[in-house]
């Protein structure tokens, strides 16, 4: 279970001191460095899906290294750097958890503002804060050199994106993939795409965001979805499509980008239901798939690519007193590409 000993929660004057539990034998006591604010945090201060737990201690894209391990824990030690990601606990029982898919258990334990059953039904508290202990299950070993506040972002927006290439192929030479959307989990898949040696393009309803994705970002192509003699010229061209869009959008248009028995990943999830009429799959034979995050493994994976390839996400690295700012500025879409919480540096006061 993931237990914040120090929490911050939404206001930054409301920072407590909270009583704990004793850590159990598989427990491991990890200072955070860094974390991530992810639209999902968003959502659940917001309480956009009705389920918030108050106070809500958001955070679930933490780096941070390990201060104490309990008795029975083999993978770490004081000093290790990790990471934390999405979830902190899950059945470990079920042909999901079996098949190391602990991602899609029925009992999977959200790392922020989850429910954990088999613990009193307590709510999990996250990143924002000095400390949180988790079981080493669920702790992820951060390859050396890689920079902590840039790696933070990828246990989540990461491994949303790069376990659904592995899954689905979207990760060969040579291929060509299209990128939805140049937002935190977008600019991501974009470098991914090419680390793996793929052609990419980006498909986006903004043309400013052209000189970013290709110069910056390395993409090979830019589409501006909403130019249909763009979109026309582009048709059949692409393997497979990470769609990394939480708004609404149209996605015929984006199907006909594909070849034959190419692959559409939705990644995004826009509050309205998606249109997708039969004839844009079925006379190619198209997929579609959904995909969250990804697993434990998934994870360490991911992350040990970024360390062999120096991948890292474009972060905005603010103190813990600029947090609301920062909320209210992604909402606005105003930041390039995700904001990462300095909270070692952000003088809390620690409780390690």
């Amino acid at each position: 279970m993931a237990k914040s000993l120090l929490l911050w929660t939404l206001k930054a004057s409301d920072a407590t001191l909270a009583v704990t539990e004793v850590p159990r034998d598989d427990d491991v006591t990890i200072k955070v460095l860094y974390c991530g604010i992810c639209h999902t945090d968003l959502h659940i201060i917001k309480n956009d899906w009705g389920n918030a737990m108050y106070p809500v201690v958001p955070g679930h894209e933490i780096v941070g290294v390990v201060t104490g391990v309990g008795g029975g824990v083999t993978k770490f030690k004081a000093g290790d750097t990790v990471g934390v990601g999405y979830f902190v606990g899950s059945c470990r029982s079920c042909d999901s958890c079996g098949q190391g898919n602990e991602n899609y258990c029925a009992g999977v334990v959200l790392t922020s503002n989850g429910v954990d059953a088999a613990h009193g039904g307590t709510a999990t508290k996250g990143g924002f804060s000095d400390v949180i202990v988790v079981s080493e299950h669920y702790v992820l070993r951060v390859p050396d050199g890689l920079a902590l506040d840039r790696t933070a972002p990828l246990l989540c927006a990461g491994v949303t994106v790069y376990s659904p290439m592995m899954r689905h192929g979207l990760n060969a030479p040579g291929k060509h993939l299209g990128v939805v959307g140049l937002g935190g989990l977008g600019h991501v898949a974009v470098k991914f795409g090419k680390a793996f040696g793929m052609k990419v393009t980006v498909i986006s309803t903004s043309p400013s965001k052209r000189q970013e994705a290709v110069e910056h970002l390395g993409a090979d192509d830019f589409l501006v979805s909403r130019d249909a003699e763009q979109m026309k010229a582009a048709a059949g061209t692409m393997d497979g499509i990470i769609d990394t869009v939480s708004a609404w959008h149209p996605i015929t248009p984006l199907l006909a980008l594909m070849k034959p028995l190419g692959q559409m990943v939705v990644v995004g999830v826009p509050n309205k239901p998606l249109e997708l009429p039969v004839y844009a799959i079925v006379p190619g034979g198209k997929g579609v798939a959904g995909n969250s995050v990804g697993s434990v493994g998934d994870c360490q994976a991911m992350l040990e690519f970024a360390g062999k390839h120096g991948i890292g996400a474009e972060v905005e690295v603010i103190k813990m007193d600029y947090v609301n700012t920062a909320i209210e500025r992604l909402e606005k879409n105003d930041v390039r590409y995700r904001f990462v919480i300095d909270v070692a540096g952000s003088n809390l006061g620690s409780a390690a």
